[in-house]
C-alpha cells in the first residue's frame, strides 16, 4: 500500500494541494500510511481520530441530530467529517471514513459496512459505501486502500 500513498502524496504535491484526515474506524493508520512517505509533511495536514461518536460533533463539526438519528455509520456522518477534516486543519481536501471494522456490529450495522468519504475546497466530493468482508485488520486496511484510490480519481491521476 506504500505505493499507493506514494502515488496520492505525489498528486497532491504536482497540484498544490494539502489533505487532511478524518477517521473512525481505521484509527489513524489512513494518516499513518500517508505520513510514512518521505516528503509528506509538504502536503499532509495532520489527521483526527474520531474514534468516539462524540468526537466526530465536537472536534469535526458533525451535526448531533444527524447522529442521533443514523448513528456514527451513516454517509451523511462521513461527508460531513471529511469536510470538518479540511476546516479544521485548514486543507484543500477532506479524506474521511466511519464504518464497522468488527467483530461486533455497531448501531444495527455489521462488520464490513464502511462509507469513505472526499471533500475538495472547489465543492465537489463523493462519499462511496463499501461492503468489505475479512477480518477485523483486512476492513481497516481496505478502508484506507479505497480512501486513497478516491483521492487518486478526484485529481485525476
Amino acid at each position: 500500500m506504500s505505493e499507493l500513498a506514494a502515488s496520492v502524496i505525489g498528486a497532491l504535491r504536482e497540484r498544490g494541494l494539502s489533505l487532511a484526515t478524518a477517521e473512525s474506524l481505521t484509527g489513524g493508520l489512513m494518516c499513518a500510511e500517508l505520513t510514512a512517505v518521505p516528503g509528506a509533511s509538504t502536503v499532509i495536514r495532520g489527521g483526527v481520530v474520531s474514534y468516539a461518536t462524540q468526537v466526530k460533533v465536537q472536534v469535526l463539526g458533525v451535526d448531533q441530530l444527524l447522529v442521533d438519528q443514523h448513528g456514527a455509520v451513516d454517509p451523511e456522518v462521513a461527508r460531513q467529517m471529511a469536510l470538518g477534516a479540511a476546516t479544521a486543519l485548514s486543507a484543500d481536501i477532506g479524506l474521511s471514513c466511519t464504518g464497522v471494522a468488527g467483530p461486533d456490529p455497531q448501531d444495527g450495522h455489521g462488520p464490513g459496512l464502511v462509507y469513505v468519504a472526499i471533500w475538495l475546497s472547489s465543492g465537489e466530493g463523493e462519499v462511496i459505501e463499501l461492503h468489505l468482508t475479512g477480518s477485523r485488520e483486512h476492513i481497516r486496511s481496505a478502508t484506507v486502500e479505497a480512501a486513497l484510490d478516491l483521492v487518486l480519481a478526484h485529481l485525476g491521476s
